[in-house]
């Protein structure tokens, strides 16, 4: 009986820990800040390769531009929960969310969140003032536009959200080169054009949560044949944007494209599809894969250059 009592006492803490962690991670959207990393960098990358700037040379701007950018998309996610804890337990995807089940009080969310942004904003501005003023502007566009006025009053808040996402590579960008470039404002655009048809595939699975929870996504509140034909607008959008990097090469412009044909064809293939929300998540799916390819192999394909 000694022995169990002491190997419970033992594994106790370290489950707890484990909880911990996992409530952080969750409070800070950890994969959201992952995936803009994704893009920080590559904006970064590409600017050193277009300036010819030497990259090994010049980590500290790489440490400054990620780890700011880390910081504050960690700190405006932590604001998002706080902001949304009336609506999240609502919801299947959000209800377990640390701050509605207690884990992490408001207070003590409110202090953490606002300690990355600013620290996140003296990093960026270490690498640069405009990188600086863009996290900035990525902040005030989450926090502000999309969070607390687009997300419960206007069907258009995916679109008003995808200004914030579409901010990260113009941040690491703005670290190497800050008058930024073409090849910038390019990633910003497919950033951009990216997020309503990926967050629309996601509003189609979950469009019940949504109208419980009483958020106006587009599927909510137009229905889903109409919110077909905005992802296939948006997808039509993508396809001239990969020769706005034509400094990548052809190979680049090649791959770009036959990507964009791939999603242009699966959203087609929604107009006749007999199970709307299995199409939908192949469409999510699909846009996954998309930006995680596109990407990497920009970065790839820019080492050639």
């Amino acid at each position: 009986m000694s022995n169990g009592r002491t190997i419970s006492t033992a594994v106790k803490p370290e489950v707890e820990t484990a909880s911990a962690v996992k409530d952080f991670l969750a409070l800070i959207k950890i994969g959201i800040v992952n995936s803009n990393l994704i893009t920080t960098f590559t904006g970064l990358f590409l600017a050193f390769q277009f300036t010819g700037r030497g990259f090994l040379h010049n980590l500290d701007l790489l440490v400054y531009a990620i780890a700011g950018t880390g910081l504050i998309i960690a700190g405006s996610a932590a604001l998002n929960n706080l902001i949304d804890r009336d609506i999240d337990p609502i919801m299947t995807r959000t209800k377990s969310r640390p701050t509605v089940t207690g884990r992490f009080k408001a207070p003590a969310v409110l202090a953490l969140a606002l300690t990355f942004i600013v620290l996140g904003e003296i990093l960026l501005f270490s690498a640069s003032i405009p990188a600086g003023f863009w996290g900035l502007a990525g902040v005030f566009s989450y926090v502000v536009l999309y969070s607390m006025w687009s997300k419960r009053k206007h069907v258009a808040n995916t679109i008003v959200g995808s200004i914030s996402g579409a901010i990260p590579p113009l941040i690491g960008w703005a670290a190497v080169e800050p008058s930024l470039g073409l090849g910038a404002w390019a990633l910003f655009l497919i950033m951009f054009i990216w997020q309503p048809p990926h967050f629309y595939a996601l509003a189609m699975r979950r469009t019940e949560e949504y109208r419980a929870a009483n958020i106006p996504m587009l599927p909510v509140v137009k229905g889903f044949a109409r919110t077909k034909k905005s992802m296939l607008g948006w997808v039509l959008l993508l396809l001239p944007l990969p020769f706005l990097l034509k400094p990548l090469g052809i190979g680049f412009i090649v791959l770009a494209t036959l990507l964009n044909l791939g999603w242009l064809y699966l959203a087609l293939k929604g107009f006749k599809a007999k199970d709307d929300l299995k199409w939908a998540t192949s469409m999510f799916i699909y846009s996954l894969n998309y930006m995680t390819i596109l990407f990497v192999s920009m970065i790839i394909f820019s080492i050639f250059i």
